[in-house]
């Protein structure tokens, strides 16, 4: 079972936070959910990545302001800037000693960015590595939500109004009765080609957690975000770059542009995979986290898992390919 706490913000926000196995570790993975999301996107990575790594180690995940079971917040801190400062506040009080290895997944990955913008002397003091997963350092510049230019257009709009009306609703969760009317949607701007009824049924689970200002309120800094300058204090650490080939929200030439910035990355593609790579590949993130944790750590490299679902390539590879 995990261990539960509370860090409690200068706003008056209190973010829930899971521990989970060796709290003595030298090594910390601090795992961060994606845009309406919660912790429980890990579970797999969690259960699994101790007995992955063979060596002691401690993993904490929270669930990020407004989500899951963290408190409400005021409209004005549904920021990525204020993401960064929670990240720092959460390494501060929880992990106040020893290198940490931090995942993101989605909004996750862009708060982990815009941590090593906003904090940069402790970003390098403190991280010993990094792995992004269907995120982006460029917002949505590629995101076409897998249509046509025209419809996506359209359908950005419509989702900008949406969240405009949302961002005012107030700490509520009156779209959790229509969760099941929503399930498609989520089904095909979520996942792959194929994807376990158990999975969206996680997800939607998740996205009802969410609140409405919450879920309203982040969406605007998506179209704002501009980091990939920020990735220079990444680029000498360990580091894992993951995308699904299906992935309508944040595409492959998201994932590019990250690689070319991290010359020493990994950069793993699950070809059938969407949105959701924790839950639809989680043994191939499991295993890119652990292998950054190796490298951070020094230890042997676990071999990346061969199969239908995964394509791995290194930066050389992928230009040589190019050519």
């Amino acid at each position: 079972m995990p261990s539960v706490s509370t860090v409690s913000l200068p706003d008056g926000v209190r973010l829930h936070v899971e521990e989970h196995g060796d709290p003595s570790s030298p090594l910390t993975v601090v795992l961060l959910h994606g845009w309406t999301l919660d912790a429980r996107l890990w579970r797999r990575q969690v259960a699994d990545l101790p007995a992955l790594m063979g060596a002691p180690l401690r993993i904490l995940a929270f669930d990020l302001r407004g989500h899951g079971h963290s408190t409400a917040c005021p409209r004005t801190t549904t920021t990525l800037a204020q993401l960064a400062d929670d990240l720092h506040a959460v390494l501060r009080e929880r992990v106040p000693e020893g290198k940490v290895v931090l995942a993101g997944h989605s909004m996750g990955g862009m708060t982990i960015m815009e941590y090593a913008h906003r904090h940069a002397t402790e970003f390098t003091e403190r991280v010993a590595g990094v792995a992004l997963m269907c995120t982006t350092a460029e917002g949505t510049t590629h995101t076409t939500y897998g249509l046509a230019p025209g419809v996506a257009r359209i359908v950005r709009t419509l989702e900008l109004t949406g969240a405009a009306l949302l961002a005012r609703s107030g700490p509520w969760r009156l779209h959790r009765p229509m969760m099941p009317v929503l399930s498609p949607g989520i089904r095909f701007f979520g996942f792959g080609r194929t994807a376990d009824p158990a999975a969206v049924r996680l997800t939607l689970g998740m996205i009802s957690k969410a609140r409405l200002a919450t879920i309203g309120g982040f969406r605007p800094w998506f179209e704002e975000q501009h980091r990939v300058d920020a990735l220079v204090h990444m680029a000498k650490l360990p580091s894992a770059v993951l995308v699904g080939g299906q992935d309508r929200l944040t595409p492959s030439n998201c994932a590019d542009t990250i690689v070319g910035a991290l010359p020493g990355a990994e950069h793993v593609i699950c070809p059938d995979a969407g949105h959701m790579l924790p839950l639809e590949c989680p043994d191939e993130v499991t295993g890119a986290i652990a292998r950054v944790c190796q490298r951070a750590s020094g230890v042997p490299t676990i071999p990346p898992r061969t199969g239908q679902r995964l394509r791995r390539r290194t930066r050389g590879e992928a230009t040589a390919e190019a050519a």
